[in-house]
């Protein structure tokens, strides 16, 4: 199905907000419009999904082999008719000097037409050798059309478009002038995620219509139609399985990190996933097996959390009376004593032995590998022997923990930093808590394990 990869020359140059606003214009076409997003990121996504009322999905070199990437965007894309895969940084950058891990390395695996969007501010005549350089760089890349962003005013799009149209072969499809009103508010780990702004519908809202009256959008659904059609288009899947088994989730405004395929190899393994409102319930839902809490801002949260007593009892008494449990990062730091930031400190769970400080600059950030140590509770997979491949970003430390008999450290940390540099993760009774953020994929079914290891503790 048609489909175009949105990059940039560099990061912050506004693709997030451009990708945004373009899903949500052509949803307003009357378009299935499937977002995915390249590499790990929860927030992204979220607004993506929000503006095309579509699962966003993630590509990830890192997690997913080449032939599980395709198979993810096939999967996705077959059912849609137009797809908007939005790159990280910039159009060549990534962690290999190949560049094989970058959003070329990517539009070429799926055959993509590239937009490039371009920070245009304080750029005039030198746009020219920048689009050039970039096309012959990897003639191998179609750089298919541009997207003017952050643009001063009209004189200054006439120049642009005057000088892109004289020295390159490349089309000018959007121009779109420096609007303060589209920007998404930032903090610490990015963008502040849809699930917490009141007004993300009505931001999505004013972001379509900049893009609307700013990009030619005919263009555009051309330019996504010169993709080949795939070799291997697999029809999007349904679960037939019989629910069997019901997982509790967090999903409010402190926690809202889950990976859309992650939820999906829930439901195919025959688990429901049952919302609940850490900051509003009073406790947790009635009849479940297991709970899932994922990343997220508790510290955004803390006063609400620590208030909501009931809630943190109702938590803490189903570990303790053994409920199989999996926590992620923030999800981790509610269940800890204490969490503290900007000299307020506020209780937590209580469920693990250690208190949550927030610092100024990130204590763990990027690609990670934990090897799992002896006694992992959960049953083992074909790829357990191996180091797993995950993310960490978090400012946050975990202190004064101390590994007991009863408590023990569930990871080493092979590339990353975890909780103590060395160890990653804290096994409880049936609890795994850990900083790292994995993935369901091939080499690291985790989902599959934790509900073998539910369905292990019920059965006996």
């Amino acid at each position: 199905m048609p489909h175009v990869l949105v990059s940039a020359a560099h990061k912050s140059s506004g693709k997030t907000t451009i990708s945004i606003g373009l899903c949500a214009a052509l949803k307003a076409r009357n378009l299935h419009v499937q977002p995915f997003k390249k590499g790990p990121d929860y927030i992204d996504p979220m607004w993506l999904a929000s503006a095309s009322s579509h699962d966003c999905h993630n590509l990830d070199f890192f997690t997913q082999s080449h032939d599980e990437i395709k198979h993810v965007f096939d999967r996705y894309n077959s059912v849609a008719e137009i797809s908007i895969i939005e790159g990280n940084k910039g159009l060549y950058d990534g962690l290999d000097l190949d560049g094989s891990n970058s959003n070329a390395a990517l539009a070429t695996m799926l055959d993509a037409p590239v937009i490039l969007v371009l920070d245009a501010r304080g750029m005039t005549r030198g746009v020219a050798p920048l689009i050039l350089g970039y096309q012959a760089f990897d003639e191998n890349i179609n750089i298919a059309g541009v997207i003017l962003n952050k643009l001063g005013g009209s004189r200054h799009e006439s120049k642009l478009r005057n000088v892109i149209e004289h020295y390159t072969d490349v089309p000018v499809i959007g121009a779109i002038h420096n609007h303060p009103d589209m920007g998404i508010v930032e903090r610490h780990l990015g963008l502040v995620p849809s699930n917490e702004s009141e007004g993300a519908h009505q931001h999505i809202g004013n972001i379509r219509s900049h893009i609307e009256t700013s990009v030619d959008l005919d263009k555009l659904i051309e330019i996504a139609g010169t993709a080949p059609a795939s070799s291997s288009v697999q029809m999007e899947e349904v679960s037939t399985t019989t629910t069997q088994l019901r997982v509790a989730i967090a999903r409010d405004a402190a926690f809202g990190f889950y990976y859309a395929g992650d939820l999906q190899a829930f439901r195919d393994a025959g688990a429901e996933l049952v919302e609940f409102d850490t900051l509003n319930d009073a406790k947790l839902p009635d009849n479940i097996d297991g709970l899932f809490i994922g990343g997220g801002f508790p510290e955004s949260n803390m006063q609400a959390l620590g208030v909501n007593s009931s809630m943190r009892e109702s938590i803490r008494l189903a570990i303790q009376n053994g409920l199989p449990t999996y926590a992620e990062c923030g999800g981790m730091m509610y269940l800890s004593r204490s969490l503290e930031w900007n000299n307020s400190k506020s209780e937590m769970v209580g469920v693990i032995p250690a208190d949550t400080k927030m610092h100024e600059s990130p204590q763990g950030r990027g690609y990670v590998r934990i090897q799992e140590k002896p006694g992992f509770p959960w049953p083992a997979s074909a790829h357990s022997g191996k180091p797993h491949q995950a993310h960490e970003f978090h400012y946050s430390s975990l202190d004064n923990f101390t590994e007991t008999d009863d408590f023990q450290f569930a990871y080493d940390v092979k590339r990353g930093h975890g909780i103590t540099g060395k160890h990653d993760g804290i096994v409880y009774k049936n609890m795994l808590a850990c900083y790292a953020h994995q993935r369901h994929v091939e080499s690291n079914p985790w989902v599959e394990r934790f509900i073998a290891f539910i369905h292990q503790h019920k059965t006996s």
